[in-house]
């Protein structure tokens, strides 16, 4: 029996959505390097948009200034950066995941700095 093509390639796409949705959870940062992306945003990143988030060289990292802003579009920001402007890339530095991480926790309201403690290996 052959299948349909609509109902095989509707099949693809939920399978590939479901295997998108689970690699997102499984690569979801750990408690302790959640501790230092929140230290990294707030000290790093805070550099330039104000170490409350609230704006400085760099335009305000604030829950209120991001909202409506899609989430694919900071996103790519932090990880390629934007050429041509002070915004550097943080690829190499963290993961896409991680970066989705921090997006969805701007886009909340950043977390406080609970310092970089050192990892007990």
């Amino acid at each position: 029996m052959k299948l349909p093509p609509v109902f095989v390639h509707a099949m693809v796409l939920i399978g590939a959505a479901l295997v998108a949705a689970y690699a997102s959870a499984a690569e979801l940062p750990d408690a302790q390097r959640q501790r230092e992306l929140a230290h990294m945003v707030r000290q790093d990143c805070g550099s330039c948009h104000g170490l409350t988030l609230a704006g400085g060289l760099g335009p305000a990292l604030t829950a209120e200034a991001l909202a409506g802003k899609p989430a694919d579009s900071l996103v790519a920001t932090i990880y390629a950066g934007r050429p041509g402007t002070p915004m550097p890339p943080f690829r190499g530095i963290v993961s896409e995941a991680e970066v989705e991480w921090i997006v969805q926790q701007l886009l909340r309201g950043f977390p406080p700095d609970g310092g970089a403690a050192a990892r007990a290996d």
